[in-house]
């Protein structure tokens, strides 16, 4: 009879070693890879299908034109010479320049979106990996990557804020890593991509240098840094290149008393604690949620208290980020540079239950998760809608001032110089395209385009075009195109 002797513990740990290896090389470029498919393939079934959730993807679209044609981002649909950092700071976004001279489409912001947002997998993930064993790492990294806040963000399309989430991939887990330095020219750029993340910055400078001694200076450098471009950027820039002169979004806030109720922002809490596996409240890092937390909440606009919309994709990274510190290092046994060295590090079960509950968190949601929209035939299937919104583009000549509603914005950007039909915009267009169906009218869209057009802009239309809903005006003596 023969036996097999134990294997040894270092031949043990070698195993584990070099399964470990290769998990932390393969699953988050794999994760990374399946999360940008899933998102850009999410974004390509809805701009094909007509899905439009707001004038955003329009508005972001014209500004990827503008700098792609080496312009300042003039973006009428906002209103007549509307500069759109004089909207929100996100001088950031100029870099989609090379994506529009590449693929010159709102689309292509779309997968610029998905590419972002997977590409948060890579450092969160391979960290994980090396803290949290191959197994439950990889389930924390593809909850994150697959979590609510990001999911919510791909479905409504584009939004500034896809370049704050791999920024702060990146810098939080250099400053789990220790590497501090790096941690900070990371989110040095943060000020870039919106204004109130200046704040965001600030803190994450405190944190460094309350928590990393040695780099005391570069921390509170950090906050000088964040502090000094959100008072910049919001009292000065933004109203500076504001055709109003002002921040637009004063008016949103309301009063911090306002920031208790109503209960759907409880429930925003509780999904972003259950994401950050409940005991990531217990690290510092979770601070960082705080100033995004404090202008949803105390404002006025019921979008922001929600899961739902964009605006928790910034506070993806930071959960799982606070979940790794809280669970500290199972190679050292200790907690992490953040918490105090001699804190005790949770056991195997409390870091499985916490991993548990940041998947949880978005697989509460259940057949509401929107990327379960991809693997629906029937969402794949063109509208008998697709056809005439072709034609209603087709029927208005290239290079004209076009004014159109939600449903086209977007599409119709490539090609035209659009503005928003119920904005304050002066010029008088050329053409006229309407979506009779379209929820931006509120069910009061004009029995007859051109009569509405003439009245609203004194001038004779003719319709050129009138299918499927969509309606085609154009002035006269705009020439006509073969649709036409």
């Amino acid at each position: 009879m023969t036996s097999t002797a134990p294997i040894a513990p270092s031949a043990e740990l070698a195993v584990e070693d070099r399964a470990t290896r290769w998990t932390r090389r393969l699953v988050p470029v794999a994760l990374a890879l399946a999360a940008t498919l899933v998102y850009g393939l999410l974004g390509s079934q809805q701009f094909r299908t007509l899905v439009t959730h707001s004038w955003d993807l329009g508005i972001f679209t014209q500004l990827a034109r503008a700098y792609g044609e080496l312009r300042a981002p003039i973006v009428p649909i906002k209103g007549d010479g509307a500069n759109l950092l004089g909207d929100h700071f996100h001088p950031i976004l100029v870099l989609l320049a090379p994506v529009w001279w590449v693929w010159p489409s709102g689309e292509a912001l779309l997968w610029a979106q998905a590419a972002l947002l997977g590409g948060s997998a890579i450092p969160l993930t391979r960290l994980a990996i090396d803290r949290l064993g191959p197994v439950t790492g990889s389930v924390a990294g593809g909850a994150a990557v697959f979590s609510f806040g990001l999911q919510s963000a791909a479905a409504v399309q584009f939004h500034e804020i896809a370049f704050a989430v791999p920024l702060l991939a990146l810098s939080l887990t250099a400053l789990l890593r220790e590497r501090t330095v790096a941690a900070i020219l990371w989110a040095a750029p943060l000020v870039f991509v919106k204004e109130d993340l200046g704040l965001t910055v600030a803190v994450l400078g405190g944190i460094i240098a309350l928590r990393a001694r040695e780099h005391r200076w570069g921390g509170l450098g950090l906050t000088c840094w964040g502090v000094g471009w959100f008072v910049l950027s919001t009292f000065v820039i933004l109203p500076l290149l504001n055709t109003a002169g002002q921040y637009d979004y004063t008016d949103n806030l309301g009063s911090p008393l306002d920031v208790l109720g109503p209960p759907v922002k409880w429930v925003t809490v509780g999904m972003l604690l259950l994401s950050a596996g409940i005991i990531g409240a217990r690290s510092p890092l979770i601070l960082l949620m705080l100033p995004t937390l404090a202008w949803r909440f105390t404002g006025t606009v019921s979008f922001y208290w929600e899961w739902y919309w964009h605006y928790n994709a910034v506070l993806v990274p930071i959960a799982l980020a606070a979940l790794l510190d809280a669970l500290g290092d199972r190679r050292t046994g200790r907690a992490t540079a953040l918490r105090r060295r001699d804190a005790p590090r949770p056991g195997p079960e409390v870091r499985t239950a916490a991993v548990a509950a940041t998947a949880a968190a978005t697989l509460l949601l259940g057949s509401q998760m929107p990327i379960l929209d991809v693997l629906r035939p029937a969402k794949w299937e063109a509208s008998w809608r697709a056809e005439p919104a072709a034609g209603a583009l087709a029927a208005v000549p290239d290079d004209t001032v076009l004014s159109v509603d939600i449903t086209l914005m977007a599409q119709a950007v490539p090609d035209h110089d659009v503005q928003w039909v119920h904005g304050s915009n002066q010029r008088v267009p050329d053409c006229v395209l309407v979506d009779v169906y379209a929820f931006s009218w509120g069910g009061k869209q004009p029995a007859d385009v051109a009569s509405w057009a003439g009245e609203e802009w004194g001038e004779a239309f003719e319709t050129r075009y009138d299918e499927g809903g969509f309606v085609v005006a154009c002035r006269d003596g705009v020439p006509r195109t073969q649709a036409t």
